[in-house]
């Protein structure tokens, strides 16, 4: 899971009247925005098209990533997501019961809970390693899964296990490079040191 104090998700009203019900929007992702650095390691971002192969998963909208407060789905177009230059959009159209409204619903109407979040599964190579100066950056190109967007408290990263796979992977890469770039230097040396050597016993 991934979460955006950033941007904010907020409490809107749909209908009119006594038809007025409300709604939870935001972004559960913003493309090309860097997150705070996760698990002391590395800034993640996600690129536009990132989220083009899982628009038609079902979708649940929870609330902390909980699956005991389930808020929308998109089977039941409770939940809406839409993809626009800014990022993965979401609407929440949320149950209308006494436990929602006390703990989801009255902390959002009093700014308490800012967070927007989603779960989600990185398709094989879907993502992308590279290092600028100190920082480590993961940039996130293609999804293999959706599973949640949720509105949420605190940060919760719940694939640490996944990307820690993955950036050790990039690092042993990275390495190999390294050493590979190290031994042709070191053969391009030798090679030139022959040559000299060669061109002074001919003298």
């Amino acid at each position: 899971m991934r979460t955006l104090g950033g941007q904010p998700c907020e409490l809107r009203s749909s209908g009119d009247g006594e038809t007025q019900r409300p709604q939870i929007a935001g972004y559960a992702a913003v493309f090309n925005t860097r997150s705070a650095l996760l698990f002391g390691t590395f800034v993640e971002e996600i690129a536009p098209g990132a989220f083009d192969d899982v628009m038609g998963d079902d979708v649940r909208a929870l609330f902390n990533h909980d699956p005991n407060f389930v808020l929308g789905r998109t089977r039941s177009n409770t939940l809406r997501l839409e993809i626009d230059s800014r990022g993965l959009a979401y609407t929440i159209d949320p149950p209308d019961t006494q436990t929602v409204r006390d703990l989801v619903l009255t902390p959002l109407q009093r700014g308490d809970v800012t967070g927007s979040s989603f779960g989600f599964r990185v398709a094989p190579d879907g993502d992308e390693w590279r290092r600028e100066g100190e920082i480590i950056v993961r940039t996130i190109h293609k999804l293999a899964e959706l599973r949640d967007v949720s509105p949420v408290t605190y940060p919760a990263y719940g694939d640490s296990h996944a990307a820690q796979r993955s950036l050790d992977s990039w690092k042993k890469l990275a390495e190999g490079a390294q050493e590979l770039a190290a031994k042709a230097v070191n053969e391009r040396r030798a090679r030139e040191r022959f040559l000299e050597l060669t061109s002074l016993t001919s003298i």
